[in-house]
């Protein structure tokens, strides 16, 4: 009997972009219509992952036509592992709820899949909407210096979750043990290996200064040092996770956003150009 091998990155490429969420209702709104206004004509599925919100984030997610999937098990890598499970998308797309998708961004990622058979993944930079002028400007120097080891080396040394997106064959799932960190540094070490990383800092997102609020100190030693980094090294070498997620800020949006706590009766959204996949009876919102 006669085997035939089908190399997958040749097949027809398809998207599901996966949006973890957890008290999301600020933002989750803007960001899904941003998602919405892409001028990609392929076939997409938006996948929201509802992480045990109490508020109205998994029914704002339904009336913009998403997939709504229901995590219990707190933690981002969790939550995109269940969204990675419910996928149908020949290549994923992780991104964050609490940012917003230029219109041309998810055509501008085909055209690099497009381009080669070795690409697995591609990524790119993310910048902020207002928020204190130090983190901009760390930001700003952190995705410069990506950047530059990636033009002079060839080599991708960071992706950000919020602007990301890979080959599902070339990924063989989120570690849940993991809290920050392993929606990025985990993935870039599993996709190494499959192929080549390509690095857009010409294909930008804009994402939300939340969690600069607390002020430079406490971002600098005790979410970047500490829960990301720390986090990431020792929930690593111990295979369990010793230190937990960071606590959800959800102060409202520098941008203002129609969605309020109580949505109330908000109208249907128009109908897409965008594919969704069907929505299993099992994963309706609440």
């Amino acid at each position: 009997m006669s085997i035939e091998i089908v190399d997958i990155r040749r097949e027809p490429r398809s998207y599901s972009v996966v949006v973890p969420a957890y008290n999301e209702e600020l933002f989750i709104g803007d960001c899904l219509d941003s998602l919405s206004r892409q001028d990609f004509a392929g076939p997409v599925e938006i996948i929201v992952v509802d992480n045990n919100s109490d508020d109205a984030t998994a029914r704002i997610a339904a009336l913009h036509d998403a997939v709504v999937v229901h995590e219990p098990s707190p933690g981002v890598c969790n939550a995109r592992q269940a969204g990675l499970a419910r996928a149908t998308g020949t290549i994923i797309v992780s991104v964050d709820a609490d940012t917003i998708y230029p219109p041309h961004w998810l055509s501008t990622i085909d055209r690099h899949f497009a381009s080669a058979d070795d690409v697995v993944a591609v990524a790119g930079p993310p910048v902020f909407r207002e928020g204190p002028a130090w983190g901009r400007v760390l930001t700003g120097w952190l995705f410069w210096l990506v950047t530059v080891i990636e033009r002079v080396s060839g080599r991708l040394s960071y992706v950000s979750a919020a602007n990301l997106a890979f080959r599902r064959s070339a990924f063989g799932g989120y570690d849940t043990q993991m809290s920050q960190g392993g929606d990025e540094l985990d993935v870039l070490r599993q996709l190494r290996p499959h192929g080549r990383l390509v690095w857009d800092a010409d294909n930008p997102v804009v994402t939300s200064p939340r969690r600069m609020s607390a002020g430079m100190l406490h971002g600098l030693v005790v979410t970047m040092l500490y829960y990301y980094v720390g986090g990431y090294v020792v929930n690593k070498l111990a295979r369990r996770r010793v230190i937990g997620t960071y606590r959800a800020i959800r102060t409202p949006s520098p941008v203002p956003v129609p969605h309020r706590a109580d949505p109330g009766p908000l109208p249907a959204p128009r109908r897409r150009r965008m594919l969704v996949a069907p929505r299993r009876r099992d994963e309706s919102s609440t």
